[in-house]
């Protein structure tokens, strides 16, 4: 008798808390995708930066420095796209993450609510 009831709490427990499984297993895996795509930013516009130290660090005439200048028009192209293109990675995931979450309520849902 108390098997059978401990197994039905148990059958229950894990239907009920289902949904919160499936949800931390979806916030974990967007947090992951979140820290990868921070640290290839910050990889990306740390490697800028030291460029640009570097190329300003080489200016020793008016040439050079001319050469410095042009160059600026380019890295400032490259970082605003970077820039770009991490803001649509950084839309995708959020967009995708609100997908799952919409799809889990549903089926959540529509499991609760009576026939």
């Amino acid at each position: 008798m108390y098997t059978e009831m401990l197994k039905t709490f148990s059958e229950q427990a894990e239907k009920n808390l289902s949904p919160y499984s499936q949800f931390n297993k979806m916030l974990a895996t967007n947090v992951e995708k979140l820290t990868e795509m921070q640290l290839a930013a910050v990889r990306t516009y740390s490697d800028l930066g030291l460029s640009q130290l570097k190329a300003a660090s080489e200016i020793k005439d008016i040439d050079s420095m001319t050469a410095f200048n042009s160059q600026q028009l380019e890295t400032m192209a490259k970082f605003s796209q970077q820039l770009i293109d991490d803001s649509n990675k950084l839309s995708s995931v959020a967009q995708s993450f609100k997908t799952d979450i919409e799809e889990l309520v549903a089926k959540n849902v529509k499991q609760a609510t009576p026939v």
